[in-house]
């Protein structure tokens, strides 16, 4: 009986391993993954100056309305061409905008139809036509641990 029961306990012990084995091998990957969004800004002008840098998610409030973004960064510049990271982003569409405060006055100086009079970027460096640009044309896909992604500022001289 001590026998029978030695061998009833060991092949427990080689099934509890191989269930927790089998298990752990074919644990599905989780819905939500996670990655970063290196962006590289280029272009910048009149030194020195502030750049904000906002992420969007949605088209809500894009591109001007950086309290609605789902992240922003504002710095002091320091070169013509900045980095900025986001990281822990969930896998998804995003849009950037990002805006050179020439005079740190907090915010981007447009004059009075609108028109920035100070430098403006966004991904994919559309053209950016009367009304500004739109998220669909400036939309991209996180679907990996790291992304780059560069922005060109454009500057206009409005008055």
């Amino acid at each position: 009986m001590k026998k029978l029961f030695t061998i009833f306990t060991a092949l427990f012990f080689v099934f509890a391993i191989s269930a927790a084995v089998f298990a752990a091998e074919n644990t599905p990957e989780p819905l939500t993954r996670f990655g970063s969004i290196t962006v590289h800004i280029s272009g910048m002008k009149n030194l020195p100056g502030m750049f904000g840098v906002s992420l969007y998610n949605s088209k809500k409030g894009f591109p001007g309305k950086h309290q609605q973004a789902c992240r922003s960064v504002m710095k002091n510049m320091s070169s013509s061409a900045e980095t900025v990271v986001f990281e822990h982003l969930p896998f998804g569409s995003y849009a950037l905008s990002v805006m050179h405060d020439e005079n740190n006055n907090g915010k981007l100086d447009t004059n009075f139809i609108g028109i920035p009079k100070e430098g403006v970027g966004v991904s994919n460096n559309p053209k950016i036509g009367f009304g500004g640009p739109k998220f669909e044309d400036c939309v991209f896909t996180l679907d990996k641990k790291e992304l780059e992604v560069t922005v060109a500022m454009k500057y206009r001289i409005a008055s």
